[in-house]
């Protein structure tokens, strides 16, 4: 599989979010990616005015994700980017959206919500109840969750027990004191334990710390970006994901189970 992910800086007009997208999407098919990965909040950035987002936010059907849907089509690349939907109760759902050849092909909804270092965004988005979401894609499995949800491993196995051989991680990683180091241990510790490649993708920015990467089965770091835009490349090799977890078969040696039901709904 080859892999790409997109970093750039967001900007509060989502008709220049959508251009800068579909330009990613354009260099992406045409160095042959099967998955591109783009941001969370790919679609506008809110810093100074949280509530923005409820304003802000668009359905599946509306113009930001048509556009980067309709981008697709003739091409075989799955792109994953994060957009924020209406509820219907005031707040938004923070929604991944995986589109290809002009189709969605998936959707997961943010489980874990950044309620955390003095930010509350469950002030503003309601949480996914749905259970982990793998698709298919170019002959893998491809697990999807969103920025927060990396600091909880039980998610990260679930999509593993559902087959997952890569996780696709779309993110706005917040600095902050330790946060960059923050971001390596929890992106590298979640491809590890699960023997699995792990691309994520990190808005950069004034409010973000961009540091895309993509880390493979035994948690090598096999490319990665600064806090600048760029799209990075990465390929991932079957026999490798094989050879990796005949090595360490951690998924064979587990004692315990991941129990899927919520602990609680926010």
């Amino acid at each position: 599989m080859r892999i790409a992910v997109g970093q750039y800086a967001s900007s509060e007009d989502w008709t220049v979010n959508l251009k800068t997208c579909q330009d990613l999407i354009d260099r992406a098919a045409e160095g042959g990616a099967d998955l591109l990965v783009l941001p969370e909040g790919a679609m506008a950035l809110f810093v100074d005015e949280p509530t923005r987002i409820r304003e802000a936010a668009q359905p599946l059907d509306g113009p930001f994700v048509s556009g980067l849907v309709e981008r697709t089509r003739g091409s075989s690349t799955t792109v994953i980017a994060g957009v924020h939907t209406p509820s219907g109760d005031g707040r938004v759902f923070n929604v991944l959206v995986a589109a290809r050849d002009g189709e969605i092909v998936g959707t997961y909804t943010k489980l874990h919500l950044y309620d955390a270092f003095g930010r509350r965004e469950s002030d503003n988005v309601v949480p996914g109840t749905n259970p982990p979401v793998v698709i298919d894609v170019a002959g893998w499995k491809v697990g999807m969750m969103t920025c927060y949800d990396v600091r909880f491993p039980e998610l990260a196995r679930l999509l593993a027990d559902q087959g997952a051989q890569v996780i696709a991680l779309p993110t706005a990683w917040v600095r902050g004191p330790a946060k960059e180091w923050h971001w390596e241990v929890m992106v590298t510790a979640r491809a590890l334990e699960n023997t699995v490649y792990l691309a994520a993708s990190g808005e950069c920015g004034r409010r973000n710390i961009g540091a895309s990467m993509v880390v493979d089965p035994l948690g090598i770091t096999r490319a990665r970006l600064g806090d600048a835009p760029g799209l990075l490349w990465a390929d991932a090799s079957m026999e490798e994901l094989e050879r990796a977890r005949l090595s360490l078969p951690v998924l064979e040696n587990r004692r315990f189970a991941v129990d899927p039901r919520l602990e609680r709904d926010v």
